[in-house]
């Protein structure tokens, strides 16, 4: 079996304890966008919740329908890691399309990108020489969710225990959490979700089985508009040597 990318960028870049602190980041960063991309592009429209809204299948099957109609989706992020003492805060904008296309491009501290063009998965740091690549279907952390994207799926085929967070409030008045575990996914305890009235989620947040927790909140949310071709391809700057990660695990 293929390594994950994340491992496998962790292998290629052992050169100093600073650079290996932040290989480990963004280990930690993979794993929870593999998670994000199962919850955005994969689930939702409702005019408002009510009281009575309280049966897990009708809340999933809504969750579904909202994002199973999607075809694209631009959204403002941040994410905040908690973990190990660690509290560090990024952020940037996300942009998604079918069939398999993500470009997660960090803007705040530190630049940084993590794209998919459907087929190549890429990670890029700039100023750094190197840049890993993988193909898409030998990502095995990001595998399992991208069936949501790429396919008609079911967030309770993804997911078991699906429940409400009653003792969770929503951020946002209006919202409800519902919690789950991922069903292909080891080392997480569970799914925070908060869903919007219109089925769109607000903020995901994922506890790890070490204790840590990341946190995704999402923005400016625009669906369904056109977003061009180009702003998933990546091309190697000058200089920088490419990594074929799936080829480093001997």
């Amino acid at each position: 079996m293929a390594m994950g990318m994340t491992k496998l960028l962790e292998r290629a870049e052992d050169r100093g304890p600073a650079q290996r602190e932040r290989v480990t980041s963004s280990e930690r960063s993979r794993r929870v966008l593999a998670l994000a991309w199962v919850a955005i592009l994969g689930l939702g429209s409702l005019p408002g919740w009510g009281a009575s809204d309280t049966d897990i299948h009708r809340i999933a099957d809504r969750v579904d329908a909202h994002y199973n109609r999607l075809q694209t989706l631009q959204a403002d992020f941040s994410e905040t890691y908690n973990g190990a003492g660690v509290n560090r805060t990024e952020s940037g904008v996300l942009w998604l399309k079918r069939p398999g296309q993500m470009r997660w491009e960090y803007r705040q501290p530190r630049e940084k990108l993590f794209l998919s063009d459907g087929k190549t998965v890429w990670f890029y740091v700039p100023g750094e020489r190197q840049v890993r690549r993988m193909p898409l279907h030998k990502l095995d952390d990001l595998h399992s969710p991208l069936a949501y994207l790429l396919g008609h799926t079911r967030l309770e085929k993804e997911f078991t225990g699906l429940s409400l967070a009653t003792n969770l409030p929503p951020d946002r008045a209006g919202d409800l959490v519902l919690r789950g575990v991922p069903r292909r996914l080891g080392g997480v305890e569970q799914v925070l979700f908060e869903i919007a009235p219109d089925g769109s989620f607000d903020r995901i947040v994922v506890a790890q089985e070490d204790g840590s927790t990341t946190e995704f909140r999402f923005s400016n949310q625009v669906e369904n508009h056109a977003i061009s071709a180009a702003r998933f391809q990546f091309t190697v700057p000058p200089g920088v040597e490419t990594v074929q990660a799936d080829q480093l695990e001997q």
